[in-house]
């Protein structure tokens, strides 16, 4: 069984993800992942990893968990 080797996106692509990630959503439901991944040519395992690793940098940033869930007051 082989396993996907990492795959380093290139500036084109990281311009496509950022901006969804910024602008658009930072938690894309499976369609609209699916439609990120088909516009820069990554699969969708690769583009929901990318959204996993930028999500906890963000949090990290903000001084959030690096869990995934909401903060209520």
């Amino acid at each position: 069984m082989a396993t996907e080797k990492p795959v380093t996106p290139t500036e084109e692509q990281l311009k496509i993800l950022e901006h969804n990630f910024c602008k658009v959503n930072k938690h894309p439901d499976p369609t609209t992942l699916c439609l990120i991944a088909a516009e820069t040519g990554l699969s969708e395992e690769q583009t929901l990893k990318w959204f996993k690793q930028r999500l906890a940098e963000w949090r990290k940033s903000e001084g959030l968990p690096s869990e995934s869930g909401s903060v209520r007051d």
